[in-house]
């Protein structure tokens, strides 16, 4: 059964950084376009950051675009979220989804993504 696990987030004072990673067994994330969401108490889930293939440009929300980084990182097959310069407004669970990248659409925060991971607390908080 292929799971999606999100590491990295905790309490963190405003202005602070943090890198999550999402790690997936049975398949290698290698292959899989990836998107970061978030989602806040009494808020609808929020698209961040998306990444598929190395020739098309990685996809960010306007909340934190010049403030969050996606990634993959090839030797442990996983894709992480640099977020820096974090705000109290950036507190949420965050979630890593995944879908193969051979779909045949774009793959945007819209794409029905196959494979969820179950979150990731961040609070941002002085």
């Amino acid at each position: 059964q292929v799971q999606l696990v999100e590491s990295g987030g905790g309490l963190v004072q405003p202005g602070s950084s943090l890198r999550l990673s999402c790690v997936a067994s049975v398949i290698t994330l290698d292959y899989y376009g990836v998107a970061w969401f978030r989602q806040a108490p009494g808020k609808e889930r929020e698209g961040l950051a998306c990444i598929t293939s190395i020739d098309e440009p990685n996809r960010y929300a306007d909340s934190v675009k010049g403030r969050a980084t996606i990634g993959r990182d090839s030797v442990n097959h996983t894709v992480y979220l640099q977020m820096n310069n974090l705000r109290p407004d950036d507190s949420a669970v965050y979630y890593c989804a995944a879908v193969p990248l051979d779909v045949p659409d774009a793959i945007t925060f819209s794409t029905r993504f196959h494979y969820w991971g179950q979150g990731t607390q961040v609070t941002v908080a002085s």
